[in-house]
């Protein structure tokens, strides 16, 4: 029963996915972020995302707004450039402490280099937000 109600899971990310033209898989196990438009992976990524005590969020969503120089009200005003927000607060942006992408370091949020985070903005602009999902799981 289980594994029945997985693979359904899995089907129905793998549906939604399939629908958007872009397309951000983060990985919290491998703490990467892969990117593929119309279905071909063009980008593959080191992110941070939560550490201990946080967490990011499972699941499959649509980017719901863009913000290129947002602050975090949350945390302490906290620069968040180039952010794809995609759940409520979560975000996928840039972050300063590179030194630290490819292991989890954030509040909650998905942390990229700022270069990359400019890419991934900038698609995210020309192919819409209702065109863009971000996909995260383990």
């Amino acid at each position: 029963m289980v594994g029945a109600a997985l693979f359904t899971c899995v089907l129905v990310f793998a549906s939604s996915a399939l629908s958007a033209g872009l397309v951000a898989s983060v990985s919290l196990s491998s703490q990467t972020m892969t990117v593929s438009e119309d279905g071909v992976d063009v980008y593959r990524w080191p992110v941070s995302t939560a550490r201990k005590g946080y967490s990011t969020p499972l699941g499959s969503w649509s980017a719901k707004w863009l913000s290129r120089s947002h602050r975090s009200r949350k945390y302490d005003n906290a620069p968040m450039p180039f952010a794809v927000f995609y759940n409520g607060g979560y975000a996928v942006h840039a972050t300063f402490d590179t030194k630290r992408l490819g292991r989890p370091a954030s509040h909650g949020c998905i942390r990229l280099h700022p270069e990359n985070a400019a890419t991934f903005f900038a698609l995210t602009s020309r192919y819409g937000t209702a065109n863009t999902r971000i996909v995260v799981g383990y």
